[in-house]
């Protein structure tokens, strides 16, 4: 009996041989931390160099003595380098996480040292506290399937070539406003024929270099409109023909009055489609729309909202927030926003819009979800 006592305390003091990794990655190089639990060891490689990274592992199972196949952690700050990284290591058989950067904990100092190597002993720190059963010592970032990656590529392509036709616009304005000549529609195809005709505040004609560089501004201006005609046509032939759970979706979204192809696109790809929410809480949160209250000793008071998680969908749902007091008046949450906040001052109402945005993405989620139509709101098709 002694003797099996003996035996059962030794294998549970028995401790899994594990390789700790941590990443701080830059553009040119990327610096590497070690650890078998007990010791560290840092090292630099050129960045994205895999076949360096490899060595480097081998080499740290040579350092701590970890023979064989063995169980390897890493971890790497969420950043530029996006997740190739997480899938790379994830086909090597290594356990990653991506780290949210924002919920890693500073040094308040109002000086303090900040190196590569002190990031990465710190992200090494605290990978062995996580893996130590500490879940809350940072933030874990959820990755996207390659699939639901590549299909937020669309909307945000149209995002930024919808910035680029606006500066088009603004400079075709500016440089013929500046002759004394307001145009009110660059973008009209009769355009180039009524630059001829155009007259600076002396009555004479444009001079050559500024007519030639409007002209070439005004070719860019009209290639940008024709990318975003293409992929506004694109994304209409994929939500008519709804072969995937997505296009779907979108279709699904769009019955509701006030939800046009732009809102129901980006509500889904860029949330609805590849997460699984559980509840209210966990899409306020991931928005950054839930309030952040500062509670200490004899201070208190509201600090706004937590601004965290996806920026695109909390802009565009406070956004939708007003279109859904215009077009859906009668609805529940319309009714809720006008009693409250209606007749307060403007910071009042921007205030309430917030609080607004936050129930309209939990009651789009629950129509799609379950079906459930948000109580008074009016389907399209539906009679006033």
């Amino acid at each position: 009996m002694k003797k099996t006592q003996e035996t059962l305390r030794i294998k549970d003091n028995t401790k899994t041989a594990v390789l700790y990794i941590a990443f701080e990655l830059s553009h040119s190089k990327w610096k590497l931390g070690f650890s078998n639990g007990e010791k560290m060891r840092t090292v630099t490689i050129e960045a994205r160099d895999l076949d360096q990274l490899q060595e480097q592992i081998d080499k740290a199972k040579k350092k701590f003595g970890l023979e064989g196949q063995i169980r390897i952690v890493s971890c790497y700050e969420a950043g530029r380098d996006g997740f190739w990284l997480h899938r790379y290591l994830l086909s090597c058989g290594i356990e990653n996480v991506v780290v949210d950067s924002a919920s890693i904990e500073v040094n308040r100092r109002k000086r303090r040292a900040k190196t590569d190597r002190i990031d990465v002993r710190k992200l090494l720190h605290k990978l062995l506290r996580y893996h130590g059963g500490e879940q809350l010592v940072w933030s874990v970032v959820n990755v996207p399937s390659e699939e639901a990656e590549d299909g937020r590529q669309l909307h945000r392509e149209l995002d930024v070539l919808k910035k680029e036709r606006i500066m088009h616009r603004s400079r075709l304005k500016s440089l013929l406003i500046q002759q004394g000549i307001v145009v009110t529609n660059p973008s009209s195809r009769k355009f180039l024929i009524q630059l001829e005709s155009f007259r600076r505040w002396d009555g004479t004609e444009l001079q050559a270099d500024l007519k030639s560089r409007i002209i070439r501004e005004h070719g860019r201006l009209r290639m940008v409109e024709e990318q975003i005609y293409a992929l506004d046509k694109e994304r209409e032939k994929r939500v008519t023909a709804a072969d995937d759970a997505s296009m779907q979706q979108i279709a699904h979204l769009m019955t509701l009055v006030g939800i046009g192809m732009n809102s129901s696109w980006k509500f889904v790809m860029e949330f609805f489609a590849w997460r699984e929410f559980k509840n209210g809480k966990q899409i306020g949160a991931l928005s950054g729309l839930t309030p952040t209250p500062y509670d200490s000793g004899a201070s208190q008071h509201e600090q706004g909202i937590s601004k965290a998680g996806n920026e695109r969908v909390r802009t565009l749902a406070v956004e939708m927030a007003w279109v859904w007091l215009r077009f859906q008046p009668q609805s529940k949450l319309s009714k809720w926003y006008t009693q409250r906040f209606a007749e307060g001052g403007k910071r009042m109402r921007r205030i309430g819009i917030v609080a607004m945005a936050r129930r309209l993405l939990i009651d789009l989620w629950r129509y799609l979800e379950h079906g459930v139509v948000p109580e008074g709101a009016r389907l399209v098709g539906s009679a006033k």
